[in-house]
């Protein structure tokens, strides 16, 4: 097998100077010395693996904040198609009674996405997916407000090789109000199928 290394030097061509000239090496040319034989890329993982059996009620997943800007805004509008100006008009928002625009729903609710924190890292080898999802907007989330993402197992409901793990999932704002309830269910395999 070849590898090709590149090698500064000024070369012509129709285009104007290139500034690379690529030499060919075989294979037993390069040196065993770089690869690290303690390194195992099946090894970099954040966490052990958990499956249905270690998790209980009560343990709670805190999901990083983040402050929602208009870059979040102009990016949720894309994705999501919605083009209401009540979610990307300040001006419009104003003369609705609204102190900047308001953020939708949906958006609210992607917050506690699971993938957002460090639970599908925690279940990594079990988790087969998300099933389910609901929320309940209790107040309002405006351009530039911190929102605070948590899940936490409210139930655990076991199978024969699998089970669902059921997720309060709530978002509060930087005022200490809750503006988000809601659940989500994730299907997860048993280490010790029953």
């Amino acid at each position: 097998m070849l590898h090709w290394i590149i090698v500064s030097r000024q070369l012509s061509s129709r285009l104007g100077p290139i500034d690379a000239e690529f030499i060919k090496l075989k294979e037993s040319d390069l040196s065993m010395r770089d690869i690290d034989p303690d390194f195992d890329p099946a090894l970099h993982t954040l966490a052990d693996s958990s499956y249905f059996e270690d998790m209980s009620v009560g343990q709670r997943f805190v999901i990083p904040s983040r402050t929602l800007g208009d870059a979040n805004f102009a990016a949720f509008q894309l994705a999501s198609g919605d083009n209401h100006p009540i979610h990307y008009d300040v001006e419009y928002c104003r003369k609705k009674g609204h102190p900047h625009m308001l953020a939708h729903g949906f958006q609210v609710a992607i917050q506690t996405a699971p993938g957002a924190g460090m639970l599908p890292h925690i279940l990594e080898e079990s988790l087969i997916g998300l099933i389910e999802q609901s929320s309940k907007f209790l107040g309002p989330v405006y351009c530039g407000d911190t929102v605070y993402p948590a899940l936490e197992i409210s139930e655990l409901i076991p199978g024969k090789t699998t089970g669902v793990i059921v997720l309060s999932s709530t978002v509060h704002n930087q005022h200490r109000q809750l503006v988000m309830s809601g659940e989500q269910r994730m299907l997860v395999r048993k280490r010790s199928p029953t």
